[in-house]
């Protein structure tokens, strides 16, 4: 378990975890009285919040120019550990999981949230539909939980009870905060309603607290959905004669409104974004068929760190990706000259690799022109790191670094998703695209587990 500094904790967090073996049978004996008595200790449920400035360009009078970090005693999260560990197992025994949220849980990432829905939106546009995806964004949403709604919720949807309730009853009662900036710290406040920040359970309350939206999304036959923590993606497909069917989208999104109001979330109608994914001829008929959604259309979206644009090239998501790949080069080469060789490619690894390897298994839909460019950026990470010129082959030094070039590490990504979906460790949302090969009599291939290969994009023939 990782180590955070809280100033909260009697004894700092790496002396905590030194000693674990001489006071690990006093903690185990605090946390089994805490599950047994379905109580939690005062002491863990208070919280000291740090406020880090988001950018050095904003505004420090301004609150909203904040990011509030929250840090709890390291002993309450290794209660909380403990606790998650054995809810996380129920929760996916029983199947209770919204099968299309991928926040926070285990083998879901906003990879596989992406892969799922871009390949959604490509099978609609190579049949000849329209597709709207529609981006929402929720203003404050881990601050605005109802604890009597999500305890209502543990008890109804998880089918929590006993002193199993309880422990979450006390948990999310009688917390309380203070702000701590440089050596001075304020008084304590109550917070009477949010899941905890900083802690272990909070995201996964919060997954919970929104299990009965997945019943109102799953109403909407034609509409389908996709959930990244309170990231929620709606998108629907059709012929373009059935410009109709847009008003299933009105109806859908007053009713998530409604359940929202209700449950004390707030959409954040500003940073609604809508992108048509259509050709250009029919944009305008479908954008004049949005109603007053229309102003909320924009000729690309950023989803979850990937730029959408409207044919799904994904043009200006490597664009951008090559432009900021670049810049961080340039100042990774002012600092070569003092960085040892590992240390340069730790350098290069971070700021560089991590951003081509983002959400890479998306770039099968890449034209040949774009992989090249991105296969640009590697090759200057390579020449820098082995000091070679700009005309040294790069083949080469990839073999010397064993880097696989771009293409090869898309489909590496791609095969290591198929391998984790056959084995049951990849969503169960990314399996169901896999089909397996049945032919119509028997060959000697029938027993090697072959896939049915799907068509092509209409940009990859």
């Amino acid at each position: 378990m990782k180590t955070s500094a809280c100033p909260l904790d009697i004894l700092p967090s790496s002396l905590f975890k030194s000693a674990f073996q001489s006071i690990g049978p006093s903690v185990l004996s605090i946390i089994n009285a805490s599950l047994v008595s379905g109580q939690v200790p005062a002491y863990f449920k208070n919280a000291v919040i740090h406020p880090l400035l988001k950018k050095p360009s904003l505004d420090p009078s301004l609150h909203s120019s904040f990011r509030p970090i929250s840090k709890l005693p390291f002993i309450s999260k290794i209660l909380e550990k403990v606790v998650a560990k054995q809810l996380t197992a129920a929760l996916d025994e029983h199947n209770i999981y919204d099968s299309f949220q991928s926040g926070f849980r285990r083998a879901h990432s906003t990879e596989t949230a992406l892969l799922r829905v871009s390949n959604d939106l490509l099978t609609h546009s190579d049949a000849g539909d329209c597709s709207v995806l529609v981006l929402l964004d929720l203003t404050a949403a881990f601050d605005t939980v109802d604890h009597h709604l999500l305890l209502e919720r543990l008890r109804d949807w998880v089918g929590l009870s006993g002193s199993a309730l309880e422990w979450f009853s006390s948990y999310l009662s009688e917390r309380s905060f203070s702000v701590a900036v440089s050596k001075f710290r304020s008084s304590t406040t109550s917070l009477t309603h949010g899941v905890p920040q900083g802690s272990v359970l909070g995201p996964l309350l919060f997954l919970l607290y929104l299990l009965p939206l997945q019943h109102i999304l799953s109403s909407f036959k034609g509409i389908s959905y996709h959930l990244y923590a309170d990231d929620i993606q709606l998108y629907i497909s059709f012929k373009p004669h059935e410009m109709s069917k847009l008003q299933l989208l009105h109806t859908c999104l007053d009713s998530i409104k409604t359940w929202m109001a209700g449950s004390f979330l707030q959409l954040n109608e500003d940073k609604t974004e809508i992108l048509i994914c259509a050709p250009d001829k029919l944009v305008p008929k479908v954008r004049d068929s949005l109603g007053q959604l229309a102003s909320h259309t924009k000729p690309s979206v950023r989803n979850l760190g990937v730029t959408f644009d409207p044919a799904l090239t994904l043009d200006s998501h490597v664009s951008s990706l090559v432009r900021s790949s670049f810049f961080h080069l340039r100042n990774i080469a002012k600092l070569s000259p003092i960085l040892s060789r590992s240390e340069l490619e730790t350098v290069l690894h971070t700021f560089i690799s991590s951003r081509l390897d983002y959400c890479n298994s998306l770039f099968t839909c890449l034209s040949r022109t774009s992989l090249n460019r991105l296969q640009v950026v590697q090759n200057a990470c390579a020449r820098l790191l082995t000091k070679s010129s700009k005309h040294t082959h790069i083949t080469p030094l990839l073999l010397q670094l064993h880097w696989l070039p771009v293409n090869f590490r898309v489909h590496f990504k791609i095969l290591v998703l198929v391998y984790r979906a056959l084995h049951g460790q990849a969503p169960s949302y990314i399996g169901d695209l896999l089909s397996p090969y049945t032919p119509s009599r028997s060959l000697r291939s029938s027993d090697q587990s072959l896939l049915v290969v799907q068509h092509q994009a209409k940009d990859q023939r």
